[in-house]
């Protein structure tokens, strides 16, 4: 379901948009934003916070973002796709030892597959998923990993290929921390490319550049370990030169962003020196990408981001980079 984004709602009541399109209610620009992502706490002093979510909200609006954008309201569950990507054990291990994350995380994975289908109907070409907890750690099977349940940009391509038989997703990981699980769980799977940018000798310490895929999915996973103190130079080079020749080889049906903003300066997680202005520039890329091959149809979903006031300036260069496209 699609609404004009206004006061009702919001998470926070701040002053009239200063940048604007005069509220342009044929955006086709969409953004899921929900007050129940901030019912997970892991602990009051823990980086993956509801303040993570408050920031972005009182930026988005301070900058007139929101009144851009169509609201996508989030589904309260992603449905059985969640079983083909993660096992009962693993469901019902998050359910009982995290109640609420389970029950955020599954909003959030519903979330995405909300934005999803209204790009497939063509209600609105693009969306950002302004969401938590992250999942793109999150596996098939186990525990919570790195702060995720469920992993939402894996059970929304899955959803993709059964429900509407899309052939072939692209995946973009530009968070600090390698997806791990991601890359798990597409790594022999030619359906699905997946490309990361991350540096290596960080948490969870996967993604060397040697892993490629297996079997049938040789190939189809791209890995780039970039160096601590690199940034806007480093990382659009490594999107530009690895990425764009395999996407355009690819053809994609659909590209999904992990748009993770750990790998921004500053920030509390990560030593990357990525900038509002090169998120803004790789968010270009990846929408040059999607009108290319597959009519615009991009889908980002939040990953990391821990300095708060630096998380928000880099989703709004991002959101920002959509609304003007």
């Amino acid at each position: 379901m699609l609404q004009g984004l206004g006061a009702t709602g919001l998470l926070l009541g701040l002053p009239t948009p200063v940048w604007s399109r005069q509220g342009d209610v044929d955006s086709k620009t969409g953004l899921v934003l929900d007050s129940r992502f901030l019912d997970h706490m892991i602990r009051p002093d823990h980086p993956e916070s509801p303040d993570r979510l408050r920031h972005i909200q009182a930026l988005f609006e301070a900058e007139g973002l929101l009144a851009n954008c169509q609201r996508i309201t989030p589904r309260e569950h992603p449905g059985e796709i969640l079983h083909a990507l993660h096992s009962d054990s693993h469901i019902d291990s998050i359910a009982s030892h995290y109640p609420d994350a389970h029950r955020v995380a599954l909003l959030a994975s519903g979330g995405a597959i909300a934005a999803a289908e209204a790009i497939m109907a063509g209600d609105i070409r693009r969306a950002f998923c302004a969401s938590r907890p992250p999942g793109h750690h999150a596996q098939s099977s186990g525990e919570e990993e790195g702060f995720c349940y469920y992993n939402h940009v894996a059970i929304v391509a899955r959803h993709l290929q059964q429900q509407h038989e899309l052939k072939r997703i692209l995946i973009a990981d530009w968070d600090y921390h390698h997806g791990d699980a991601t890359e798990a769980m597409f790594y022999d799977d030619p359906s699905v490319l997946f490309f990361s940018t991350h540096d290596v000798d960080a948490y969870p310490g996967t993604g060397h550049p040697s892993r490629r895929g297996s079997g049938d999915g040789e190939g189809y996973s791209i890995n780039v370990s970039l160096d601590c103190g690199d940034g806007d130079r480093e990382i659009m080079r490594a999107f530009e030169q690895k990425l764009l020749p395999a996407a355009d080889a690819f053809k994609p049906d659909f590209v999904l962003v992990s748009a993770g903003f750990d790998s921004r300066k500053d920030d509390s997680l990560g030593c990357f020196e990525v900038t509002d202005r090169g998120f803004a520039e790789l968010s270009k890329l990846m929408l040059d990408i999607a009108e290319r091959h597959c009519d615009g149809r991009l889908l980002s979903i939040l990953e990391g981001g821990y300095n708060l006031e630096g998380n928000a300036k880099a989703a709004a260069a991002h959101l920002g980079a959509m609304i003007e496209r």
